[in-house]
């Protein structure tokens, strides 16, 4: 057996407890994404000046959000890390930050506390939100983060079910075509060598020993999913996408070439 499948059947992760541990690291590790916000930060926020990111370092149309985030009940979809709740607790919104790992929202936790916010932290996996009753938010934030399940249905009607109507979803995603690289050939030559099928999963298209060595034994497990998943997929749950955004990728060779990262807008009726 060739390829993909001859990994295949050497794989038995649990993807949410793998990927829990393996961010639970990349906060001690001082991931980019893991470091709260500093003060100054917060202090803009209340003062009205302030920006968040779904994509890479690109800053979230304003106009995507409600003009004034007074009342507005906002899920932070698995986006812990210290940085887009706090900021919107700050700005005003009612904040709710849903991760996989503890330590993340341990970093949502210490700006909350040392800042005097007001903001919930809640663990679990982002395809299942029984945590939170029908139409309970207005808005649901979710930087790039899917790539960390391996399917997206269940996250795009859990996001459509604990939305209120009229209710928004922000939401970005990693363009699926970065997957087709070898990795090694990328991230130490900078070079962009043609090498996977896709969809991709780093279960069954890179051996064990390879990701130990390239990342690490415990680093986050990332699966691509098709244009179709990611947009028909919100379609299919009853969304409607109301703006389309992309951005380079923030930190590979791809960035010179195609977009890295697509973020959507989007309504339920």
């Amino acid at each position: 057996m060739t390829g993909a499948g001859r990994y295949r059947k050497r794989v038995s992760i649990d993807p949410v407890a793998h990927n829990r541990a393996a961010w639970d690291l990349q906060v001690e590790s001082g991931n980019e994404w893991s470091r709260p916000i500093t003060p100054e930060t917060v202090a803009r926020a209340r003062a009205g000046d302030w920006s968040v990111v779904l994509i890479g370092y690109k800053p979230v149309d304003r106009e995507w959000f409600p003009a004034d985030l007074s009342d507005v009940d906002i899920l932070g979809l698995a986006s812990g890390g210290g940085q887009q709740g706090p900021t919107l607790a700050a700005a005003g919104a009612r904040v709710t930050v849903f991760d996989n790992s503890p330590r993340q929202l341990a970093q949502d936790q210490l700006v909350a506390e040392r800042e005097g916010l007001e903001l919930r932290t809640v663990l679990g996996d982002m395809r299942d939100l029984s945590e939170f009753a029908d139409a309970s938010f207005d808005l649901v934030f979710n930087p790039v983060s899917n790539l960390f399940v391996p399917e997206l249905a269940p996250v795009w009607r859990e996001c459509f079910r604990v939305l209120r109507p009229g209710g928004t979803l922000l939401c970005g995603f990693l363009n699926p075509d970065v997957y087709l690289f070898d990795n090694e050939a990328m991230d130490t030559r900078g070079e962009l060598i043609v090498r996977h099928r896709l969809p991709y999963s780093d279960l069954t298209h890179v051996p064990a020993e390879e990701r130990e060595r390239l990342w690490g034994a415990n680093a986050p497990l990332e699966y691509s999913h098709t244009m179709a998943e990611q947009l028909g997929g919100q379609l299919a749950a009853g969304f409607v996408i109301t703006a389309f955004d992309e951005a380079p990728h923030h930190a590979d060779a791809t960035a010179g070439w195609l977009p890295g990262y697509f973020a959507t807008r989007a309504v339920k009726p």
